[in-house]
């Protein structure tokens, strides 16, 4: 392969090509408004971890007496969308009764940043919170995560990925951990290297993607962000216990309507499947949920409550 192609192959951002096919219409036609999350009385609300307008977190405190566990939810929305107040009301009300803390993170898009800054941004919001501990209640060893679609990625990411704790930083916020206790992705995809997807996801074609060439970065320096996002990379023994979640099962057909055919192809099952194959080889505990299988928890929230109330 000539170094053109390869180039091509590689191009980093080709990745604001997410832009727009990682929304996730799924998840966002079950979520709820902001004016149906006041229902839940959020104890703290667009509490700022940068300077940043997205850059900020809305908590919810569980009744309980003492430090508690906490779960993180990050949207999706293809890195350029999505809301962190759009969050299911009926799964909050869930972990609060169960005596978990919940916790909703926005974070910048790429029409503000680009890569990698919504990982960045998470990572920090991660280490906020746990600064927070004393004064919200919050047992910082036990913190779960959940997400869909690009939410999934960036959740696994968390979970997965190197600790970016620095204790010997002036900074007593990133003298934190950034890792997750136990994470539930939703949709996730594996890899952001596109002709993967092309050559591995049922009905995924390329013309549903574009390439955008990063003029600032060498080829070298894309490869590596590319393999420096692509959550299968950080897989190891030490990650945290992982539930993953998909729509369909590995066989089944491709949709007949187009717009339909891509989302589902977006988020295939596939993805989940490498996943659970490199997390079972490495040790990790895994549970792969799609329509035909049978596992011993029903959904994310019941496996996260059971290992944040351990």
């Amino acid at each position: 392969m000539n170094d053109s192609n390869h180039s091509n192959d590689y191009m980093l951002i080709k990745h604001y090509w997410m832009l727009g096919i990682l929304m996730i219409p799924a998840l966002l036609s079950a979520q709820t408004t902001r004016q149906e999350n006041s229902l839940l009385g959020i104890t703290h609300e667009n509490v700022a971890y940068g300077d940043h307008a997205n850059q900020v977190i809305d908590f919810w405190k569980a009744d309980v007496d003492g430090p508690a566990p906490l779960v993180i939810f990050i949207h999706g929305g293809g890195f350029r969308g999505g809301s962190h107040d759009k969050v299911q009301e009926k799964v909050v009300q869930q972990y609060l009764n169960a005596g978990i803390h919940h916790a909703s993170i926005e974070y910048r898009f790429l029409q503000h940043a680009r890569f990698p800054a919504p990982h960045d941004d998470c990572v920090r919001a991660l280490q906020f919170i746990r600064s927070k501990a004393n004064d919200w209640g919050i047992d910082k060893s036990r913190i779960a995560g959940y997400g869909g679609s690009a939410g999934a990625q960036l959740v696994a990411y968390l979970a997965w990925g190197d600790d970016f704790a620095d204790p010997d930083s002036d900074d007593p916020i990133s003298m934190e951990s950034s890792r997750l206790t136990a994470v539930a992705p939703n949709g996730g995809q594996s890899t952001l290297d596109l002709d993967w997807w092309v050559e591995h996801i049922p009905g995924y074609k390329k013309a549903f993607h574009r390439q955008v060439e990063r003029g600032d970065l060498s080829m070298i320096e894309q490869r590596a962000l590319l393999h420096e996002l692509s959550i299968i990379n950080h897989i190891s023994p030490d990650d945290a216990p992982t539930f993953m979640s998909y729509g369909m099962d590995p066989e089944d057909p491709i949709p007949n309507d187009p717009k339909r055919a891509r989302g589902w192809s977006i988020h295939h099952v596939r993805f989940g499947l490498v996943m659970e194959k490199k997390l079972r080889q490495e040790g990790v505990e895994v549970f792969l949920k799609h329509p035909q299988v049978k596992l011993p928890f029903a959904n994310a929230v019941d496996f996260l409550i059971h290992h944040l109330q351990k």
